[in-house]
This record gives structure tokens, C-alpha cells and sequence, in this order.
């Protein structure tokens, strides 16, 4: 039988669309980039997240000279929230990238940690992909990643 999946998202021409808090987040996300440890790639990589008590946090990629050993911004960061502030859900991930040509996605193995977190804390993440003055947001990060790993 034949399925049909749709995946509604909001595209914003510019980060001015996106609202003060979002805008400051994906700011702090970009920030964050100048942290990034990418000699190899050349490929710098932010991602912030508000809580929900309002707490920011954020971090960037690392790579390493024994590859795959380095970690992508997004983990980076999820598995420190969750270590540390486990009991205060995410409401929101940003990420961005430098260079910034296009906006940054997080990759496959970062989703599936992203919707592991939302199923853990029993709430959506949203999260808002930016780069080249523009972003895409999404209300939970299962639209990224549809057909889920699940044990």
C-alpha cells in the first residue's frame, strides 16, 4: 500500500524572521563556530539550545587526528545537556556553520541522538538550521528523521 509523508517547516528568507529569541540563539550558534576544532575539514560547526528555564548553552565540532574519533556540534552539545541538565528539557537547537554557504543540517547519526533526547524528555525539539542569512525551523526533529532507529 502506498504512504504519503508530508513534512510542514518554516523557511525564513532572512534570521530577522525568526524572532529575538530565535535570532540570539542561532547568534550564539554562530558564535560558537569560532570554537570549532576543524583542521581537517575546514568545516566549523555551531549549535546552541535554549532550555526550558531559559538556560543557553553551546558548543561546536571537533576533529581528531584519529578519525572518526572527533564529534559533531550537535552531539557535542547534547550529550553535555544531558549530562549535566538532564532534568531541564531542550526546547530548541540552532545550529550554523562557517563557511556559511548554504544552511547546515545536522547528519544522520545526529539526528537519530536528536530524536533520542526528545524521546527521553518526553517533548519535541525544535530546531532551526541557518547559514547564508537565512533558516529553516522544524517543530520536532522526527521530521528530519522519519523513519527512526528504535529498540
Amino acid at each position: 500500500m502506498k504512504q504519503i509523508l508530508e513534512i510542514s517547516y518554516t523557511h525564513c528568507d532572512s534570521l530577522e524572521e525568526l524572532g529575538a529569541e530565535d535570532y540570539a540563539l542561532v547568534k550564539e550558534a554562530e558564535e560558537a563556530t569560532k570554537k570549532a576544532n576543524a583542521p581537517y575539514s575546514n568545516f566549523h560547526v555551531g549549535a546552541a539550545v535554549r532550555l526550558k528555564s531559559g538556560r543557553t548553552l553551546h558548543a561546536s565540532n571537533f576533529e581528531s587526528e584519529v578519525y572518526p574519533a572527533g564529534l559533531c556540534a550537535e552531539r557535542s552539545l547534547l550529550f553535555y545537556v544531558e549530562s549535566n541538565y538532564g532534568d531541564d528539557p531542550i526546547e530548541t537547537l540552532a545550529i550554523a556553520s562557517d563557511p556559511s554557504e548554504r544552511e547546515c543540517y545536522p547528519c544522520g547519526q545526529c539526528r537519530q541522538v536528536i530524536v533520542d533526547v526528545e524521546r527521553r524528555q518526553k517533548s519535541p525539539i525544535r530546531v532551526i538550521m541557518s547559514g547564508a542569512g537565512t533558516a529553516t525551523v522544524i517543530d520536532s526533529a522526527e521530521k528530519l528523521l522519519p523513519f527512526t532507529f528504535k529498540l
